[in-house]
């Protein structure tokens, strides 16, 4: 925890377990069932009830939550961010307080050692999380050696956008330096990407607010600070996703691709043991 804070203090990582604390105030039934919808769409058939299924990086707590209510078999959620492991058991304490197949604790996946504890899943899941653990490649390594043979990994990561994400990784980098750098990013960034959500809504006919909460069950307020603050960054090629994991043994399942500044959803399922 003392590293963690260390990070904080230095400007080298942002607080996103404050964001999910705060975001847990706006969630309702309609965003864990769009969460729920969310995570069936891309695993395209595949059912993870009886599934044993671990959460690097659970962040509000949602996507556990909604794979509890999927009937898996158990969950073990963990978080290095220890608001988003308090994040994890409020939400777990509102709606499933005595469920005893779901676990959750602090643990960083950059840890070898602490994720032997954990032994393999049925479903190994991180969504937008690995891209920020600063050293991506490794916890990447580090995932695919917690799948189950013929189990599931489904993991999220920044699209590399050259340029766009060098750009992105210096806004992101200036947003934790300091108070004055929150502000600046703050006060240039949020009245754009309000003005191009207002703009985009108005030509589409289409309340994007209330769209983007149905997509995920996600808040667009607090992906907008996720996405300003959330340093460290790093981003992928699909292909350079692809020949990594092929050369672990997966064998490409589902793919969720984006041309934007948001996240390649990949699904692979593990051949053989690793």
């Amino acid at each position: 925890m003392q590293q963690f804070h260390t990070e904080v203090k230095r400007g080298e990582r942002f607080e996103f377990g404050k964001n999910w604390m705060n975001f847990l105030k706006t969630l309702d039934t309609t965003g864990i069932e769009s969460a729920c919808k969310s995570i069936q769409s891309l695993l395209a058939g595949y059912e993870l009830s009886g599934k044993s299924f671990l959460d690097v990086g659970s962040g509000s707590g949602l996507s556990s939550l909604a794979a509890r209510k999927m009937g898996t078999k158990n969950v073990v959620s963990f978080d290095y961010d220890p608001d988003s492991v308090n994040s994890t058991l409020m939400l777990k304490n509102r709606y499933l307080s005595q469920d005893e197949n779901w676990i959750i604790q602090k643990g960083s996946v950059l840890d070898s050692e602490y994720l032997k504890t954990l032994g393999r899943f049925d479903v190994v899941y991180s969504w937008g999380v690995l891209h920020h653990s600063g050293n991506m490649w490794e916890a990447l390594s580090n995932v695919s050696s917690l799948v189950n043979d013929h189990g599931i990994l489904f993991i999220a990561l920044y699209n590399d956008q050259a340029y766009k994400s060098v750009f992105w990784k210096k806004v992101k980098k200036t947003y934790c330096s300091s108070r004055l750098g929150k502000l600046f990013v703050s006060s240039v960034f949020y009245p754009l990407f309000f003005l191009i959500a207002l703009t985009s809504s108005l030509i589409h006919k289409k309340n994007i607010f209330k769209a983007y909460k149905k997509n995920r069950g996600m808040s667009i307020m607090h992906d907008w600070k996720d996405w300003l603050g959330g340093f460290p960054f790093e981003v992928a090629k699909i292909e350079e996703v692809f020949n990594f994991f092929k050369l672990k043994g997966f064998s490409l399942f589902n793919i969720k691709t984006t041309t934007s500044m948001g996240c390649n959803e990949y699904v692979f399922v593990r051949n053989d043991k690793g």
